[in-house]
């Protein structure tokens, strides 16, 4: 991503429902506490924040299946990046914003919402300048660096009585759909056991990504992530006993972030999950075996690829745009103060929770209880 150390820096100074997901820990909102800012015959607008290679890959260019939702402004480190990203995108050069100067969409009526796109580590300061400009926000997961960061996010939101979205796209591809519905139904009977591994060989240049302020925990929180919001929303619900481990190689670029990490959650049905994570080998997968059949999916969180079986059997669904579901929830919300949001702030918090406690367990060889 485009941040440079100066950037971040700078921009941290200037700061002065549970849907399908059966979340215990994450509650849908009054009926009269997000007023809407868009009307029904209008899209919602949307200022990305951070140019780097998802936001010019994925989210940029699947806005165009939208039907709700259109960019109206960009929000750089890079002005060259932001001035040709617009040019793009039909985007005036008037709502092109950097990090030094953003808190001015507090007095640009024109957007509704700001999409958060950098490192994990710059993610509180950048969401809670937007939601105190007014702003309802999408942030990209991981959520933050910290769960004491995600618990500021949640509450400046409720604060700024406004939206806070995670990105968490999965839950609104077709085929991790199909799967929560699946093991939500009884069609595999009881759930016992969930297993999901995500990891990848990383081609390491000692940049934000092994910086643990910036770049957040390591494997677990930039790709493990994916392991345990799979783990939970395949069990219908939240752990409440955690065990893990924690393995580093010796090299300098794992001097303040995670190799590979074990992980098991106990859930309060019954049911184990269990992952790894790892930036050693790559690994993309989930499986949920009942006592009267099971689920896999391999890939089963990628961007595109997706394999999905009951069964042995391959599972056709119908295909959707992941991204474009993903933020025409948020901008539907922003829309109607009744509709709750699939992935709100506290899922990604209670996620980043959930790492910390693997590992303080790895630290102390003890499951931690979780609640």
């Amino acid at each position: 991503m485009e941040l440079t150390r100066r950037q971040v820096i700078q921009a941290a100074g200037a700061l002065g429902a549970a849907s399908l997901t059966g979340l215990s820990a994450v509650k849908a909102f009054g009926k009269d506490e997000y007023p809407g800012a868009a009307s029904q015959d209008k899209p919602v607008r949307w200022a990305i924040l951070g140019l780097g290679g998802y936001a010019l890959n994925q989210i940029l260019p699947n806005m165009k299946y939208c039907k709700s939702s259109v960019p109206v402004a960009l929000i750089s480190g890079s002005p060259e990046k932001a001035k040709a990203t617009a040019a793009q995108y039909g985007i005036k050069e008037s709502m092109i914003f950097n990090y030094e100067n953003m808190d001015k969409i507090k007095d640009v009526a024109e957007i509704d919402v700001v999409y958060v796109i950098t490192p994990p580590g710059t993610h509180k300061d950048f969401t809670i300048r937007a939601l105190q400009a007014g702003k309802h926000v999408c942030c990209e997961k991981p959520m933050a660096s910290s769960a004491k960061d995600c618990e500021a996010m949640v509450a400046a939101a409720k604060k700024a009585n406004r939206r806070l979205q995670i990105g968490y796209r999965c839950h609104f591809e077709p085929n991790n759909l199909e799967a929560m519905r699946i093991c939500r139904s009884g069609e595999i009977g009881q759930i016992r056991t969930i297993r999901s591994d995500h990891a990848f060989t990383m081609g390491w240049d000692n940049g934000w990504h092994s910086k643990r302020p910036l770049g957040g925990f390591g494997a677990i929180s930039e790709i493990g992530i994916y392991s345990i919001n799979a783990l939970c929303y395949l069990a219908g619900e939240d752990p409440i006993e955690i065990f893990g481990t924690r393995d580093k190689v010796k090299a300098p670029r794992f001097k303040e972030v995670e190799d590979v990490n074990h992980f098991n959650l106990k859930f309060p049905s019954g049911a184990q999950g269990v992952g790894m994570t790892g930036y050693s080998w790559n690994a993309n997968n989930y499986r949920a075996y009942g006592d009267r059949g099971q689920i896999d999916a391999e890939p089963a969180t990628g961007y595109s690829g997706h394999t999905f079986r009951k069964n042995g059997q391959p599972i056709k669904v119908e295909a959707a745009n992941m991204w474009a579901a993903q933020m025409d929830e948020l901008s539907e919300c922003v829309r109607n103060a009744n509709k709750a949001l699939t992935t709100p702030g506290e899922m990604g918090w209670r996620d980043i929770r959930i790492i910390e406690a693997v590992l303080a367990s790895a630290d102390t060889g003890k499951s931690i209880k979780f609640q």
